[in-house]
């Protein structure tokens, strides 16, 4: 009995190679391919395949990402251009990776491992943290966003950018985030846990859960009542900001004392 088998891969001339390569072997029935991950998703969602040629780098939607969202597990056996990063951390456990113009003496290879397995899954796609362990995959794959310098603030329908290197500190009051740069407050589309996402790999950090400081603008630390702590700012007024107690072991870390 044939199994059935399900490709998806962007790039219109891999899939079609690859779907010749396939039926040359005789031991696949091709249920269906997509070059559109999303349009894998909703089939793969709704019928069941036996195995899933994958391609990895695919816009939109990475390979891990796909399998992440489907609600069962086919046998999966990657293709992709690229010899590297995430497939080494799946070389051993997934049934096999095709490398890019895809062979048939390495497609041979994998349909024998396929065949070994007897239709079952391999361990690590049975582990009850499998989805997690994919979305993570997933997103080390994507490019990290590139550092912000400015950031904008809306007032009415004029939009002003301010230069991040100016702004002392964010801070939220009203339901509302505000951006302090040169003793001016400037309200910004975003909340204090956006901005710490977004700022993470810059010189910002939260020491309250409504204040993200800029730590180039920090002057000294002081010790305040009751063991607290408190920020004093390079700033014309000399703001000064407290520190929540469980953001005090990141500050000291972030400011090395």
């Amino acid at each position: 009995m044939k199994l059935r088998a399900y490709l998806a891969d962007d790039e219109p001339l891999a899939l079609k190679r690859l779907a010749r390569l396939i039926e040359e072997t005789g031991r696949f029935e091709i249920a269906a391919s997509a070059t559109d991950p999303e349009a894998a998703v909703e089939f793969l969602s709704r019928e069941r395949v036996d195995v899933l040629f994958l391609d990895i780098e695919m816009p939109g939607m990475n390979g891990f990402e796909l399998l992440a969202r489907l609600p069962r597990q086919p046998a999966v056996i990657f293709t992709t251009a690229f010899d590297q990063y995430a497939l080494r951390a799946f070389e051993v456990n997934a049934i096999d990776y095709l490398l890019k113009p895809v062979e048939p003496e390495q497609l041979d290879r994998a349909i024998r491992k396929l065949e070994r397995l007897g239709g079952a899954l391999p361990e690590w796609m049975r582990h009850p943290d499998f989805r997690a362990v994919l979305s993570q995959i997933a997103a080390s794959l994507k490019p990290p966003e590139p550092p912000m310098d400015r950031i904008a603030s809306r007032v009415g329908e004029r939009v002003q950018f301010i230069d991040l290197a100016r702004v002392t500190h964010f801070f939220a009051q009203d339901k509302l985030t505000f951006a302090a740069c040169a003793g001016k407050n400037y309200c910004v589309d975003h909340t204090i846990a956006q901005l710490e996402q977004k700022l993470a790999r810059q010189n910002f950090l939260r020491i309250h859960r409504s204040t993200l400081v800029n730590l180039e603008w920090v002057l000294e630390v002081n010790s305040w009542f009751a063991g607290g702590v408190l920020l004093r700012l390079k700033d014309d007024k000399h703001t000064e900001l407290p520190v929540a107690r469980d953001r005090l072991r990141a500050l000291k870390q972030r400011l090395g004392f």
